[in-house]
């Protein structure tokens, strides 16, 4: 199974006059992207090897291998920064990470069909998992809360969703 990508930050330009980066981080503990240096970019290629960093409001700023100056730093400006899958740490008991779920299928509690996960998104309200229908019918969306989702089986590759009669119609 080919490695899937996991954005783990974005560059928001430069910090002072020494080349050092803002980088938005979207981990739990932003310090740990100097960790998973080298970053890639969206093809899987390295693009940037952060050698230090410290946590501020919102992100990192932090030195990387392959900037130093200002405006090398502000010319990263907008530059997603992923990490494979692999590289991230065991999910604990009971855990998961959201990027897991997609591909999953999907299934009534009763134990029909009713697609597969196609996205995880946040729009600002908690997580919304998108699910496409097997017959090629127009996706739609479910909260990821344990009463819309009751059931998560990873390892099995699949999870049950209690859709509400009237998201039918």
């Amino acid at each position: 199974m080919p490695s899937r990508l996991i954005m783990v930050g974005q560059v928001g330009g430069a910090f002072g006059v020494r080349g050092e980066l803002r980088v938005q981080a979207f981990t739990a503990d932003p310090l740990s992207l100097v960790g998973y240096s080298p970053l890639l970019g969206e093809t899987g290629q390295a693009v940037l090897t952060l050698t230090a960093g410290r946590v501020v409001k919102g992100g990192l700023i932090a030195s990387a291998r392959e900037v130093e100056t200002r405006d090398e730093a502000q010319a990263l400006r907008g530059l997603r920064l992923y990490i494979e899958r692999a590289r991230l740490p065991p999910a604990d008991d009971e855990e998961y990470y959201l990027t897991d779920l997609i591909g999953l299928a999907v299934r009534s509690p009763g134990g029909e069909p009713l697609g597969m996960v196609k996205s995880v998104a946040d729009f600002g309200a908690g997580d919304l998992l998108e699910i496409a229908p097997e017959d090629g019918a127009p996706s739609w969306w479910t909260p990821f809360s344990r009463e819309a989702v009751p059931e998560v089986r990873i390892a099995e590759g699949w999870l049950m969703v209690d859709r509400p009669p009237e998201a039918d119609g």
